[in-house]
């Protein structure tokens, strides 16, 4: 068992912190919890560098690979880097992942257009996954899902669903494959019913800013607009609800075309 570690300024423990905060050397990311910690260990596009526990959650090493670096941290050091208010005393250094994605016909996609919340990135990466999507792509300005909170609110997710950087060299490929781009709006003249829209298809869901909606530029190139009707005076819901609301309704379509 390694000794554990008492002071806040060893190495490992200023890299773990940095990481966690977003600000790890050469991009290492920080994942925090026994799941994550899992998810991590388990995907082929990262490398797991070291594993960090809490004194008293020593048992949360067993079965490790022997090749990951072990460090125990004292209860006082391991609070002072954790990045959750009631930690479960587990966390990680991992190399950023490389996640690849090749458009092809028929794929449903989602597109993030700014979305700034970390949480609800994370809440979409997670439902873009549980209703088949292919892939989750992300505008600049779109928060990073490496980001503690969107790592945190995709469960995992993050660690299986690609998610790439949008680009025109995109939207072309997209493009010439007969995939529409159908962009989430409030309730407005011209916009469909996401129920009487086809999404069964080759689709990009294109889900806005939680402020601004929709940017003009990926408006002005979209093939079509949908809306979710309200039936009360709300005007429009939170941008991980829709979005996930949307991706059901795709998913239920297509169910429904294969049968």
């Amino acid at each position: 068992m390694p000794a554990v570690i008492t002071s806040r300024q060893n190495s490992r423990v200023r890299a773990l912190r940095a990481a966690l905060a977003g600000r790890g050397e050469d991009g290492a990311i920080g994942v925090e919890s026994p799941h994550l910690v899992r998810e991590a260990l388990q995907t082929h596009e990262a490398e797991v560098l070291a594993v960090f526990v809490r004194e008293d959650r020593t048992e949360l090493l067993a079965d490790l690979p022997a090749e990951i670096e072990q460090v125990v941290l004292s209860r006082e050091v391991f609070a002072s880097v954790a990045a959750t208010e009631h930690s479960q005393g587990m966390a990680a250094l991992v190399t950023r992942p490389t996640m690849r994605f090749l458009p092809r016909p028929g794929q449903l996609l989602l597109l993030l257009d700014k979305v700034q919340d970390p949480g609800n990135v994370g809440t979409l990466v997670r439902s873009a996954e549980a209703f088949g999507a292919a892939a989750v792509l992300a505008t600049e300005g779109t928060a990073d899902v490496w980001n503690g909170k969107a790592l945190r609110a995709s469960a995992g997710a993050a660690f299986r669903m690609p998610v790439v950087r949008w680009s025109e060299t995109l939207r072309a490929a997209v493009q010439k494959l007969g995939t529409r781009m159908l962009a989430a709006v409030a309730d407005e003249d011209g916009a469909l019913a996401a129920t009487d829209a086809n999404l069964g298809g080759g689709c990009v869901l294109v889900i806005g800013n939680e402020g601004r909606g929709v940017s003009p530029e990926l408006l002005a190139v979209a093939d079509g607009r949908i809306t979710l009707p309200m039936a009360g005076p709300t005007e429009s819901l939170n941008a991980a609800v829709a979005g996930s609301v949307l991706l059901y309704e795709a998913a239920r379509q297509r169910r429904a075309g294969a049968r």
